[in-house]
């Protein structure tokens, strides 16, 4: 059939009928690769949405959809996945919610899609996971050109227009494939209210993020609130509520997994904070230096501006102030930045505050009434999002419970 002859059909027509989704695997063939289950989830998902797409026009098939299943696909690790599944397992769920938590997890990876295809976007990032970002790779695809600084050429913005769209197309596609979950009237309901409250979230930590790029220096506290909203709910805390709630888990345990979320949750975006000025791009995907040259209001930055002021160092405030949201900042200023934020306590502050989150995320975790081999998994998780040492044995999971541990964990952070 000719092209034209395809267009002219009508759109019912046109989208091919729904492929039947892999049955739900066995519970403890899903235990032994989490992320392999979600991506056999995706795999069919993404198929039927990318020819639905293709249907109702080849170059929105081909631009768009087929980049946004790509880019869902061969992304990341599917933590929020896992947090999802093992949730659910630790709170008693088997075989009948096996289904129900790799969809939602399948959905929570398309979310994520639509935050990072945004979010490089709104930083005007390059880069992404070792490649071009997608509005640079849209862009290049079409001859528009990006400089040394990531601009486009005046007037062409195209490829992040066509990011945007993009990104608005991987939340649509998330949010049909959470609504299409089968589940009783109560679990339904829960559900629904946990992914409504996760999408608002998101976009409110988002918001406060590319605001604190041009309003005045944020306070300590209100840098980690953004960082709560921006990635502790989002990326730990609903999902492990998602999975409690798909497993029908008392009040008890729901309270006790998304207070384990949210302090772990926070401690992972205090290390991502280090990484994008310390870590290795080969390893994050990314330049290094990205929230500086960004002007982004990490708590990183807040402590150390708060330190260097209680101290009295100019010097200390005169780099942050000159070197805070230039991106054209050297590697020699960018060095600068490192300097003092060593000097001035903010690296080893950050260090000890993720520390004393993950133990009392671990606290929270060890409360609980969960199943065994789902709580351990749980607990290597959290370890791993932190980005801290190798999870403690039973023993030194009781020892985190002990009230000496418990005084020193729950205690000021400064």
């Amino acid at each position: 059939m000719r092209p034209t002859e395809a267009m002219d059909r009508p759109v019912a027509d046109q989208a091919p009928p729904s492929p039947r989704l892999p049955p739900a695997a066995r519970t403890d063939a899903v235990d032994a690769d989490v992320p392999a289950a979600v991506g056999h989830v995706l795999d069919a998902l993404l198929a039927e949405r990318v020819a639905r797409a293709t249907a109702l026009d080849p170059v929105f098939g081909r631009d768009l959809a087929a980049r946004v299943a790509r880019f869902t696909l061969e992304g990341g690790k599917r933590t929020r996945s896992q947090f999802v599944w093992w949730a659910m397992r630790a709170c008693g769920g088997g075989p009948a919610r096996a289904e129900a938590a790799l969809r939602i997890g399948a959905a929570l990876e398309l979310i994520q899609t639509c935050a990072l295809v945004h979010d490089d976007v709104m930083d005007g990032a390059r880069m992404r996971r070792g490649r071009p970002a997608l509005h640079v790779d849209v862009a290049d695809q079409y001859g528009e050109r990006y400089d040394d600084a990531g601009t486009p050429a005046p007037g062409r913005r195209f490829g992040e227009a066509a990011a945007v769209l993009a990104g608005d197309l991987a939340l649509a596609w998330a949010d049909d494939t959470a609504a299409a979950v089968e589940l009783e009237p109560a679990a339904a309901r829960a559900v629904r209210e946990l992914w409504s409250a996760l999408r608002t979230e998101m976009v409110a930590g988002q918001y406060l993020d590319v605001r604190g790029q041009v309003a005045s220096a944020p306070s300590v506290a209100r840098a980690v609130r953004a960082a709560c909203l921006k990635s502790a709910l989002y990326s730990v805390e609903r999902p492990l509520a998602l999975g409690a709630a798909l497993a029908g888990a008392d009040g008890a345990r729901r309270a006790a997994l998304s207070s384990a979320g949210r302090c772990v949750g926070t401690a992972f975006q205090l290390r991502d904070d280090l990484v994008d000025v310390y870590g290795d791009p080969r390893r994050s995907g990314k330049p290094v230096g990205g929230d500086i040259r960004a002007g982004r209001p990490t708590a990183l930055v807040a402590v150390a501006r708060a330190r260097a002021e209680a101290a009295g160092d100019r010097h200390a405030l005169g780099v942050l102030r000159r070197s805070l949201g230039r991106a054209d900042l050297s590697e020699s200023g960018l060095a600068e930045v490192r300097d003092v934020l060593e000097a001035t306590g903010a690296r080893d502050t950050v260090e000890a505050r993720i520390g004393r989150l993950v133990d009392r995320g671990l606290r929270h975790l060890e409360s609980a009434d969960l199943e065994p081999e789902g709580r351990r998994r749980l607990r290597e998780l959290l370890h791993a999002t932190a980005g801290s040492p190798p999870a403690p044995d039973p023993t030194e999971a009781r020892a985190l419970r002990s009230p000496l541990v418990a005084a020193r964990a729950d205690g000021p952070v400064r």
